[in-house]
């Protein structure tokens, strides 16, 4: 199966996106996943400033981009805006950003690891370390969707018209909201900027993914591209679901790993004689991954403590991308079960080799189980 997915990345080479990636100079990481995102290699990044790397993951398919850079002690990136949405994380180190309109007000606000924030569309940005170790970050962007229409980089990043529906030098815009809501099988946050990802308070009430899965998702900068903060104990596994191309999955604590499969090979693949077609991804802290688009994805924690992740995607409830809300089905679809319509496997419903692994798993590290028979 991965063949077919080299196949699809290598389809995408003569793209405006994969274009201009290659003009900039950077390496470029391609595959399911990156082990640890703060160990990847970088080099010299002329435009951005500091250092990077680019990552093309199989599951972006040309919806989103990712890219990783560095910036040294007391230095800075240099100063861009951009006609495609950006979701920054911090990985390590503490430093601030400044932000202003063409002709108007520099704000600033600062942040530290794991912070996580958007500068909104087409904004000034420049993001400094104010500190004694590198900073590093990394980025998820809808580039792809830009460069590939427009092909002209010197439009995407020059163009001077000021979004001011989305901001318009608010002194207060980089401030953590309290504005918390429900909106379906939803926990709604809508707030400009996240101090720090790993201790962003889950809903606890809401288990839609999974057995005491709590989750929050956050709208931001009122962008299309926002994310998610999913966590769950040792020793439980999300419900296998899919969905369309483009989400970034960033681990934040604990170990374990994640099943994918082409939903043409079945809800129990297994069993169906198709479980060659299942890849196991192992992840820990700083690893990233991307489901392709239409293959079911199943995450298990079998580390020490509650498994955290973040996920940045489309799937705004404020202003919704048509694309990704088609490949759900319906509203909540990856929250529904396949028989009903959606895009989920219940836990009844799923291959008997899944749990039987998960257990062996659980059994070699010693970690006890916690699923319900």
């Amino acid at each position: 199966m991965e063949s077919e997915l080299k196949e699809m990345l290598a389809s995408l080479e003569r793209t405006g996106y994969c274009q201009w990636m290659k003009s900039e100079g950077v390496p470029i990481v391609e595959g399911f996943s990156v082990e640890d995102v703060r160990e990847l290699e970088l080099s010299p990044w002329r435009r951005l400033g500091g250092s990077g790397a680019f990552v093309h993951l199989y599951g972006m398919e040309g919806q989103t981009g990712m890219y990783v850079a560095e910036i040294p002690p007391g230095g800075s990136l240099n100063p861009e805006r951009h006609l495609y949405e950006e979701m920054i994380c911090i990985l390590a180190g503490h430093g601030a950003t400044e932000i202003w309109q063409e002709g108007g007000e520099k704000r600033l606000f600062e942040w530290g690891p794991f912070s996580l924030f958007a500068p909104p569309l087409n904004s000034w940005h420049r993001l400094v370390n104010g500190g004694r170790e590198p900073v590093r970050l990394m980025a998820v962007t809808t580039a792809p969707i830009a460069m590939d229409f427009y092909r002209n980089p010197e439009f995407i990043f020059n163009c001077p018209f000021n979004f001011t529906d989305r901001f318009h030098g608010e002194e207060n815009f980089f401030t953590t909201s309290q504005k918390f809501y429900a909106v379906g099988l939803q926990s709604i946050w809508e707030t400009n900027f996240i101090p720090d990802a790993k201790e962003v308070k889950v809903r606890d009430d809401l288990y839609v993914k999974g057995t005491e899965v709590g989750m929050v998702q956050f709208e931001t900068s009122k962008n299309g591209l926002i994310g998610h903060v999913a966590d769950w104990p040792t020793g439980l596994y999300h419900k296998a679901h899919y969905h369309g191309g483009g989400a970034v999955i960033v681990i934040l604590k604990s170990e374990g790993y994640t099943l994918l499969w082409p939903k043409e090979s079945g809800t129990q693949p297994y069993a169906t004689g198709r479980g060659e077609e299942v890849v196991e991804l192992r992840w820990r802290e700083g690893s990233v991954l991307s489901p392709p688009g239409g293959w079911f994805h199943q995450h298990f924690n079998i580390g020490k403590e509650a498994a955290r992740q973040l996920a940045l995607r489309f799937g705004s409830r404020l202003f919704p991308i048509g694309l990704h809300q088609a490949a759900k089905k319906k509203t909540d679809g990856v929250y529904i079960s396949v028989k009903q319509g959606g895009t989920m496997i219940e836990y009844e419903d799923e291959d008997v080799e899944i749990r039987r692994r998960f257990e062996a798993n659980l059994k070699r590290l010693g970690t006890p189980l916690r699923m319900a028979p």
